[in-house]
C-alpha cells in the first residue's frame, strides 16, 4: 500500500483515502486535495446556465459559494442556484448599458449586490426578503467603469475604475463616492490612462494595483490618500512591466488578479501573462504563461486550486487555458465557448469553476470525469500556432496610439460592427447556437485589435461578441 500511495502522489488519492478515515478535517481536505493535478484533468462540464439574452460579461460566486450572479449585455443581473442550474432571482440593474461586473458585497446574507457598466455608473442593488429589488446609483465615471474590488471581508467598503482614469473609494454607510486621483502616464505628461482593471492584495488591503491601456500594472497604497477629495495626487508604490513591453505602443493591460502570496498576475491585449512576484528583484523575470490568444475582447485572469497553483484564462480561440503557476506548464485546454471565452471565476472553496464568453449561457466546471481525459486537444499544436501567428501579425502592425485616439477607434469599430448587425438583421439568417437559441447579433464586440493602415475602423470584427462601446 505504501508503493501504491507514493505513486499517486501529488495526485490526490492520498488525502482522499485519509479524508475516508476521518484522518483529516474537511477544510484540511480541501486545501490539500483541491491544488491536485488530476483534479484539473477531471475537469468537466457539469451544468449550463441559461437565461440571459445578451452575451455575459461576468460571473462571481458568493463568498459561500452556494450562489452564483452574473451580469449581461441584456442590462439584467441573474442569481442562480448553480448547483442545481435554476435562478434564484432576476432584475434590471437600473444600468443603461451593458453590465461589465457584478459583485455580492461579503456578510451581507447575498442581499447586496454593486454593479458597474458602459454607462459609467456604479450603482448598489438592495435585495428585499420578498425577492424584490432597489437599485441606487452610487457615482458616475466619465466613459465606461470596467472593474470594481471590494476589500477583503468588508461588507461596506469597495473601490471602482473607469476609462476616465479616475480611482473611486466607496463607502457604503455614506451617501458619496471619494476620488482618490486619477491615473496618469507619467508625473511630466499627466496624460490619464484608461482603466480596465483593478485588484486589491489579499494579504494586506491597503495595497490595490490597476492596469489600463498602457504596459504598467502600478500597485498603489491606501494610507497615501484624503478622504476630503483634496488630493489627487497620482503616486504609485510600484510599477510592473515586461522590459520588453516598456515603451513598445499600443499594448494595454486586460485583467489582473493577485494571489494569496501577493503576486500579481497581469494580462496583455495580444501579448501574454506574466507573474510578478511581490518582491521582485533588479532584473528578475517575471514568470510567462503562453499559449493563448487575448485580441478580440477584455479577459480577465484568475488564479485557480485552494493554494493559487494554477492560472486560468478564456482565449479568442474559444478554449479555457491552465496553466501550473510555478514554471507555466499548460495541463489543460478545454472547450469553453464556440467563438470567445472572456470570464473564468474559480469556486471560494472547492476545484470548480464557472466561465461564460461571447454565447449567451455561463458554463460549470466540476472534477466529475469519470476518468482523466486528454489534457489538451489533439490539434493543440496547430490551435497554439494560430494564436501565435495571430499575435506576431498583430504586433508587427501595431503603431503608437494615444489613449484618446485608441478609444476613438473602438468608436469606430462599433459602429461599424452595428451596420453589420443591422445589415444581417435585415436578411434571412437561421443561425443558431448550438444550445438551440437564436443567435441574436446585437451583442457587439468590445474589439481591441488595432491595424497600421489608413482605415483605423478596418480591423477584422466578429460582430456577434460583447460589447462595451
Amino acid at each position: 500500500m505504501g508503493k501504491l500511495i507514493e505513486c499517486y502522489k501529488g495526485s490526490g488519492f492520498r488525502e482522499v483515502r485519509r479524508r475516508e478515515l476521518g484522518l483529516l478535517r474537511p477544510v484540511v481536505f480541501t486545501r490539500s486535495a483541491g491544488g491536485s493535478e488530476t483534479f484539473v484533468k477531471r475537469l468537466a462540464p457539469c451544468g449550463v446556465l441559461k437565461g440571459h439574452r445578451g452575451c455575459v460579461n461576468t460571473v462571481y460566486f458568493s463568498p459561500s459559494g452556494e450562489l452564483l450572479v452574473s451580469g449581461s449585455d441584456d442590462k439584467q443581473v441573474i442569481f442562480w442556484n448553480w448547483a442545481v442550474k435554476s435562478k434564484r432571482l432576476s432584475y434590471h440593474s437600473g444600468h443603461s448599458d451593458n453590465v461589465f461586473q457584478a459583485r455580492i458585497m461579503p456578510f451581507t446574507n447575498d442581499r447586496k449586490v454593486i454593479t458597474s457598466a458602459a454607462d459609467g455608473q456604479v450603482r448598489v442593488g438592495q435585495i428585499s426578503d420578498d425577492g424584490g429589488t432597489l437599485t441606487k446609483k452610487l457615482a458616475t465615471h466619465e466613459g465606461r467603469a470596467h472593474k470594481l474590488a471590494i476589500e477583503p471581508g468588508s461588507p461596506h467598503i469597495f473601490y471602482s475604475c473607469g476609462e476616465d482614469g479616475f480611482v473611486q473609494h466607496f463607502d457604503l454607510r455614506t451617501t458619496s463616492a471619494t476620488k482618490l486621483f486619477q491615473c496618469s502616464s507619467s508625473a511630466e505628461s499627466r496624460r490619464p490612462v484608461p482603466l480596465n482593471a483593478i485588484v486589491i492584495d489579499p494579504r494586506n488591503p491597503n495595497y490595490f494595483s490597476v492596469g489600463g491601456l498602457d504596459e504598467y500594472a502600478r500597485v498603489y497604497d491606501i494610507r497615501n490618500y484624503r478622504w476630503d477629495s483634496t488630493a489627487d495626487t497620482d503616486c504609485p508604490v510600484d510599477k510592473f512591466s515586461p522590459r520588453h513591453l516598456i515603451r513598445s505602443g499600443s499594448i494595454n493591460i486586460t485583467g489582473l488578479a493577485y494571489s494569496c502570496k501577493s503576486e500579481l498576475l497581469v494580462s496583455y491585449n495580444d501579448e501574454l501573462i506574466y507573474l510578478f512576484p511581490k518582491n521582485m528583484e533588479p532584473g528578475e523575470e517575471p514568470q510567462v504563461f503562453s499559449g493563448h490568444r487575448n485580441s478580440q475582447t477584455v479577459k480577465g485572469v484568475s488564479f485557480f486550486g485552494p493554494n493559487d497553483e494554477y492560472v486560468a484564462s478564456g482565449s479568442d480561440c474559444g478554449h479555457v487555458y491552465v496553466w501550473k503557476k510555478r514554471g507555466g506548464e499548460l495541463v489543460r485546454v478545454m472547450v469553453g465557448d464556440k467563438n470567445i471565452v472572456n470570464c473564468i471565476e474559480p469556486h471560494p472553496h472547492f476545484p470548480f469553476m464557472a466561465t461564460s464568453g461571447l454565447e449567451k449561457n455561463i458554463k460549470i466546471w466540476t472534477p466529475t470525469a469519470r476518468k482523466t481525459t486528454a489534457a489538451l486537444p489533439s490539434n493543440m499544436d496547430e490551435i497554439m500556432e494560430q494564436n501565435k501567428q495571430g499575435r506576431e501579425d498583430q504586433s508587427n502592425s501595431r503603431i503608437t496610439l494615444s489613449p484618446d485616439v485608441i478609444m476613438h477607434v473602438l468608436r469606430l469599430q462599433r459602429r461599424r460592427a452595428l451596420a453589420i448587425i443591422e445589415r444581417r438583421g435585415s436578411g434571412n439568417d437561421d443561425h443558431r447556437d448550438d444550445d438551440g437559441e437564436d443567435d441574436d447579433d446585437d451583442d457587439d464586440g468590445f474589439v481591441l485589435g488595432f491595424t497600421g493602415g489608413d482605415d483605423p475602423a478596418g480591423t477584422e470584427i466578429n460582430p456577434s461578441g460583447c460589447s462595451i462601446c
